[in-house]
């Protein structure tokens, strides 16, 4: 084999008494595309954020091209060529900045000479993106006119003008619509040809396997095997990710469904949701299902208030709801888990405890003063239910994983009793183990009567958990299935814009 470009030998990192890393491994050779999985929990991120120098290991040692570096910070990792291109994208994207000048951000930041030729500037964006066939983006206008898929180039070019020669993709295709992940890969693919060694971090079997050469497979923070994907299958790194084997289950309802619980009548938001019909019945998982931009999230958002509607009717249990705030639709007995879990979901620099009593203040709460036992025991109540991994409610959240993270959010809802959930991408950037939690506990609800709208892009996993699917083209239901009728092609060609002959 080719001696490796990046060797990172028995890194450790420990947060208080959590070890994060013990005695990690990976390797990566220029021109490859490695993929690098395990759970929610494994190491991954913490393995990537020393790496791109947010933490610095404890132990281990880190050699680019045979030569012993020290990564102190993001600084000293993009000197020596390694850069990230984060799900988040907005968080590395400057808005009001041109296009040109996001490209070229590193560049400007590092220059001695003050004066800039924004001529000079734009030449060298466009010449940028043209390397990676990419002639349609204006670099003028600034970059809060992009879709997520054109910030993310804007990200690899800013990358490629630097002389990346490790590009990290943490989640690259979640916001990604299928067209749009396509496009990635092929410029993924020109990336490798131009000697870029990639690590591609995803949930998404499927794409591992369509764009990676080698998987390295993380758990309980330490190496469990590198595989050659050629050689691989899905079932052998799902094994080794869980430590077990895995049976993806179907959901299957032995209970009869109450009345209706959610009526909603001709919906229209005057701007994506056009004349929106279908109902929701007690013990009922409905899933609403459709391709990025369709509108599931305007819809879950008008429903929820975040948006107000133009046209139609929402009844609630019978009753006629004016929703003109999430606190009018929380009160009449609804709960969003937003898709956008750390921007809308959680406060992620405090503790479980904190979040977890955020919705429920009243029950801990006498005037002034909270019952701080009360509001730990249920902080641990959660942790038990929904088997969070951590053994302190104190723990601040960004310390936790994406799945754990989730199911806070979801914790701090159930408790409420609210009598309808609203379930945005739920699985989200989560790990397999942690889809069975979350796929258990919206079970649970809907045994106990509870309804539940499944809002989802994954096709599969929508249809294991739902009764009922719709199935969203552009703000409309353009088709409902049954359970027994729903497959993941036929949902495809609806969420396509297509129709069945």
């Amino acid at each position: 084999m080719v001696s490796p470009f990046l060797s990172m030998n028995a890194i450790q990192k420990s947060f208080g008494h959590v070890k994060a890393l013990e005695g990690a491994q990976f390797q990566l050779v220029k021109g490859e595309v490695h993929a690098l999985l395990g759970v929610n929990g494994a190491g991954k991120s913490t393995l990537i954020k020393i790496l791109s120098g947010v933490y610095e290991q404890d132990a281990g040692d880190i050699l680019i091209d045979g030569q012993s570096v020290r990564l102190r910070s993001p600084k000293a990792a993009k000197e020596h060529g390694i850069y990230c291109v984060y799900q988040e994208v907005d968080t590395a994207i400057v808005p009001e900045l041109s296009v040109a000048e996001n490209i070229m951000l590193d560049t400007i930041a590092t220059a001695k000479n003050v004066f800039l030729s924004m001529p000079k500037l734009y030449e060298e964006a466009r010449n940028t993106l043209k390397q990676l066939q990419v002639e349609n983006i204006q670099v003028q206008q600034p970059a809060y006119k992009l879709t997520l898929a054109e910030k993310q180039l804007v990200l690899i070019a800013r990358a490629l003008v630097s002389s990346a020669k490790i590009i990290i993709f943490d989640e690259p295709t979640a916001p990604l619509s299928i067209h749009e992940s396509d496009k990635l890969f092929s410029v993924i693919q020109k990336l490798k040809m131009q000697g870029v060694g990639c690590i591609f971090i995803s949930h998404r079997l499927p794409e591992v396997f369509e764009i990676s050469d080698r998987i390295t497979v993380m758990r309980d923070g330490t190496l469990v095997d590198v595989f050659q994907t050629a050689d691989a299958t899905a079932e052998e790194i799902i094994e080794a990710m869980l430590g077990t084997s895995f049976h993806q289950e179907q959901h299957t309802r032995n209970y009869p469904l109450g009345e209706t619980l959610l009526d909603v009548k001709e919906l229209s938001d005057g701007n994506k949701l056009n004349n929106l019909s279908f109902t929701v019945s007690e013990g009922e998982i409905v899933g609403i299902v459709g391709l990025v931009g369709a509108g599931k999230t305007e819809l879950a958002k008008t429903l929820f208030g975040l948006v107000s509607l133009t046209k139609g009717s929402v009844k609630l249990s019978g009753k006629e709801l004016r929703v003109k705030h999430p606190g009018d639709a929380i009160n009449a007995g609804m709960a969003l888990i937003p898709e956008e879990r750390r921007k809308e979901g959680l406060f992620v620099h405090e503790s479980l405890q904190t979040n977890a009593s955020f919705p429920n203040l009243r029950k801990f709460s006498n005037l002034l003063f909270m019952n701080k036992s009360a509001e730990k025991s249920f902080a641990k109540d959660i942790i038990k239910r929904l088997q969070i991994k951590t053994d302190n409610t104190e723990t601040p959240l960004v310390h936790l994983s994406g799945g754990n993270q989730q199911k806070v959010v979801i914790g701090k809802w159930i408790s409420r009793d609210s009598i309808l959930y609203l379930f945005d991408e739920p699985t989200k950037g989560v790990d397999i183990g942690a889809k069975a939690d979350i796929f258990r506990l919206i079970r649970e609800l809907a045994e106990s009567g509870k309804g539940c709208l499944y809002f989802s892009s994954e096709i599969q996993e929508a249809i294991n958990i739902s009764d009922r699917i719709l199935v969203m083209y552009n703000g409309q239901i353009v088709k409902e299935f049954s359970r027994g009728d729903a497959t993941q092609e036929r949902i495809l060609l609806y969420a396509s814009g297509g129709k069945e002959e």
